[in-house]
């Protein structure tokens, strides 16, 4: 490791306008994955073992910045598999003491930003499912496998 990050996290200092609270702090949230996380890959294994085929990490919709965990083009399916932190679960969330108040603000706007995602593809006639990451994942696939199968024939 480079810089102050090397010499340990007393002598350490932020980033200007970093949320980190300590070096160790900062390698772990920046080690976290954005895809590919265990619950998607469990989900997408499953969905493919049943003959399903699906975009991954794609924009369902031309233009727009987000991306779903796996996109059925033909059928308007997109799903998100969503993680209990960054997305506000009711039953797991915990809030860090650590900064609240700009955690309060990043989970709020996460929470924002998937209602407004959800919106905007219902408009556009797309189904949206969304999945805890801690929901059984059995039960996640078996609903997605049968969405997909209800537009195909509908």
């Amino acid at each position: 490791m480079a810089g102050s990050e090397a010499v340990g996290d007393d002598a350490w200092q932020a980033p200007e306008g970093s949320w980190a609270s300590s070096a160790a702090n900062r390698r772990s949230m920046l080690g976290n994955r954005n895809r590919d996380t265990s619950p998607e890959l469990a989900l997408r294994s499953l969905v493919h073992a049943a003959g399903f085929r699906y975009r991954v990490a794609a924009k369902p919709l031309p233009g727009m910045r987000r991306t779903a965990d796996l996109v059925f083009r033909p059928t308007q399916v997109a799903v998100f598999v969503d993680g209990c932190f960054w997305h506000g679960c009711p039953s797991h969330f915990v809030p860090p003491k650590t900064n609240p108040d700009y955690w309060r603000g990043k989970i709020g706007r996460n929470m924002e930003r998937d209602r407004e995602t959800d919106e905007r593809l219902a408009e556009a006639g797309w189904l949206v499912l969304r999945f805890w990451e801690h929901e059984p994942v059995d039960h996640c696939a078996r609903a997605v496998c049968e969405a997909v199968q209800s537009r195909r024939s509908g």
